[in-house]
């Protein structure tokens, strides 16, 4: 849920050797999840998020449940009896074989949405620009190119939750829309499946419009496939209490797919999941495409529908009320409503809470240009030496213009309560990593 904690430590870039592309090791039964207008769709027919957040042991534990053919399997069987469609992964192992976990999903009629970060190989939302470097792009690159080949991967996360704090947001910012963009240009140069890139913001009022209209503006090169945004302000409530009702006319005609990354409010307990009725119903379907529940396995912070103790599973209470609530609550026939044609918004005008310059992102590190052409290699694994201050591998030296959108938003985007702390942000001098800011050549090949 909350984002794992950033580990500090100097890292190697791994060495670039070409990518061989690797056949799945059956023929998919899943069709592919694709983008059009604002929803997700498999063929012709919608596709609704109908998910779980997995990862057993917590995000302090670091380990990759889709490694370990054991585990996945015996998840898969709860999973199932649940009737979700799709699960949420938020660290893998880019050096372990996933194709018997990727296969047992996909026969079970359940995709993934990967985030393609793990603790050592991130964007640190404190010091951001060191963060970006040759070393971190080859390990994200690396799980692109892995995950890529199952038909059953549905979108990939490019950051979770970087920009939480406010005051780190005018600094993290421009890199979590410059490795966005880095991780769809990849895609295309190497040919891979078209697989959705957005990001996961957190559940802070004050700058979630800020944050999703940010991901979206600018041209269509540097703009997000989708945006998710992880939401607890439902409690056991309803549609208008829980303010979703707001958050629904706030993102009508944002452009893009939107989808909960995370729900599932604990104060009022037991969980009812009620909230899934507005989801399936068509006072949202029109603009959200569905949401992940917080989470499968019981943690520290309380939030799991099972218990794992020895490698065993015992289901608690709200395993059956979820399992209720999405068998009461299915899947809307028909297009529910979707536009047919997506689109970028306006960038936010700066305030209090966000001072982005929408103007430029930082260029990918010459150093990285090679895993366009050549892939990405091997990669480091969920356990390598770290990425976040790897200057040696290359780091951004310039920015480049990020564009501009044909845009139906509006020019401001302000909070969507009025949750607005007022807390000034840092300035945006740190995306300017050369002084001569005015001279940086636009670099088209890199906004692809």
């Amino acid at each position: 849920m909350k984002t794992v904690a950033f580990l500090s430590a100097l890292a190697a870039v791994a060495s670039a050797t070409p990518t061989l592309k690797e056949p799945p090791s059956k023929r998919a039964s899943l069709p592919a999840v694709s983008v059009s207008g604002n929803a997700f769709w498999t063929g012709k027919d919608r596709f609704y998020l109908r998910g779980i957040d997995y990862q057993p042991g917590g995000a302090s534990a670091n380990e990759d449940p889709l490694a370990d053919p054991d585990v996945c399997k015996r998840d898969i069987k709860y999973f199932k009896e649940l009737g979700v469609n799709v699960i949420r992964v938020y660290a893998v192992d880019n050096k372990a074989d996933h194709d018997e976990c990727m296969s047992a999903l996909d026969a079970a009629g359940i995709y993934l949405v990967l985030d393609v970060n793990n603790p050592k190989y991130s964007i640190n939302r404190a010091k951001p620009g060191p963060s970006y470097n040759a070393a971190y792009i080859q390990s994200v690159f690396a799980t692109v190119e892995m995950f890529a080949k199952y038909d059953n991967t549905l979108a990939f996360f490019s950051g979770n939750e970087v920009m939480n704090d406010e005051k780190d947001t005018d600094k993290s910012a421009p890199y979590v829309k410059a490795i966005t963009r880095d991780m769809r240009n990849y895609i295309k140069a190497r040919k891979l499946r078209q697989v959705p890139v957005g990001y996961s913001a957190a559940d802070v009022a004050s700058n979630r419009m800020q944050t999703a209209h940010y991901m979206n503006c600018g041209s269509e090169e540097v703009r997000s496939d989708f945006f998710a945004f992880n939401d607890y302000s439902w409690c056991n409530s309803d549609f208008k209490t829980s303010g979703w009702d707001v958050k629904v006319k706030n993102f009508t005609n944002y452009g893009i797919p939107i989808f909960l990354s995370e729900y599932g409010c604990i104060e009022n307990r037991p969980r009812k999941f009620e909230e899934i009725e507005p989801m399936m119903d068509s006072q949202m379907s029109s603009v959200y495409s569905g949401g992940l529940m917080y989470e499968y396995s019981l943690e520290d912070n309380d939030y799991g529908i099972v218990t794992i103790k020895n490698g065993k599973v015992t289901t608690e209470k709200e395993f059956d009320l979820f399992k209720s609530a999405l068998s009461k609550y299915p899947m809307p026939t028909g297009t529910g409503g979707a536009a047919k044609a997506s689109h970028g918004v306006a960038c936010p005008t700066s305030e209090s809470v966000w001072q982005v310059d929408p103007s430029y992102l930082p260029e990918m590190p010459s150093e990285a240009e090679k895993y366009m052409k050549d892939g990405a290699g091997k990669g480091p694994g969920i356990n390598g030496k770290g990425s976040h201050f790897d200057t040696d591998s290359g780091t951004a030296t310039a920015s480049v213009a990020m564009g501009s959108s044909t845009s139906t938003g509006s020019a401001s985007a302000s909070g969507d309560d009025a949750d607005d702390s007022g807390a000034a942000s840092l300035g945006f001098g740190a995306l300017y990593v050369s002084a001569a800011a005015t001279l940086f050549t636009l670099v088209g090949t890199l906004l692809l």
